[in-house]
């Protein structure tokens, strides 16, 4: 049955149903779907403008716990560690609060990670003669790194070393040791800004602990012709204050 559209000139033009059809189609298809509104519309106006995004707010940052008990959870669980994800395997510190002497290494490597701990392998045997010639033992000794998380080829950013540094620092705060050695060139820039052998031979402080700088154990078994230095940093280390 043909359907009578008014056309622009006023004139009626028959259309069948299909074309009817077709145009109402369109007319949907294009928003037009009532047949009359209040007011005026202009068609070719601009769209208004899109409301302005809200600016986020700061990120609150992640306190970090005010015991060392809390402090080594949150290493084995927050994902604010540098380098950690959901895969990476964590390599906690040992050893007690208030130790004789605070061991900072840097990133744990294969072996450590194999053995559990900060220093491992063979580097932790030769580490253990090292405290044993300065009178110490194992238990006397609380071992950690720069950053808990074993990940093999990663690269520290920028952002993440200066992450490591304020970790370290509130490490050695709550650990509280008498005594600090920094083993090698990631804790040494970390914590003093300096290369290792720009610290080396000096006494630092850090928290307000006595610190020294040598050779990492696993450099002393590549060289070791390295290791009468070391023996120096060691006595420089265990000297009591005048």
């Amino acid at each position: 049955m043909p359907v009578n559209v008014p056309a622009m000139g006023g004139d009626n033009n028959g259309i069948g149903a299909a074309e009817a059809r077709s145009a109402l189609d369109w007319w949907l298809t294009a928003g037009v779907d009532v047949a009359v509104q209040e007011s005026p519309r202009n068609w070719l106006a601009p769209a208004p403008p899109a409301p302005a995004a809200e600016a986020p707010g700061p990120v609150a940052e992640e306190p970090l716990p005010a015991t060392l008990d809390l402090f080594r959870d949150w290493l084995a669980s927050s994902p604010s560690v540098p380098l950690a994800a959901s895969a990476t395997k964590r390599v906690l510190p040992l050893g007690a609060e208030e130790a004789e002497l605070m061991l900072l290494v840097d990133a744990p490597a294969a072996e450590d990670a194999a053995d559990g701990r900060p220093i491992g392998g063979e580097a932790w045997a030769l580490t253990q003669r090292m405290l044993a010639a300065i009178g110490l033992s194992a238990d006397d000794a609380y071992v950690a790194s720069l950053t808990c998380a074993y990940a093999p080829g990663a690269q520290l950013s920028g952002a993440e070393r200066e992450a490591c540094a304020e970790l370290a620092r509130r490490h050695v705060a709550l650990a509280r040791p008498r005594r600090l050695l920094l083993l090698g060139e990631g804790p040494a820039r970390a914590l003093l800004g300096k290369t290792m052998v720009q610290a080396r031979g000096h006494v630092q402080k850090v928290e307000g602990v006595r610190t020294v700088v040598t050779f990492p154990p696993r450099h002393l078994m590549k060289r070791p012709s390295d290791k009468a230095l070391a023996w120096k940093d060691l006595l420089l280390l265990m000297e009591e204050p005048a």
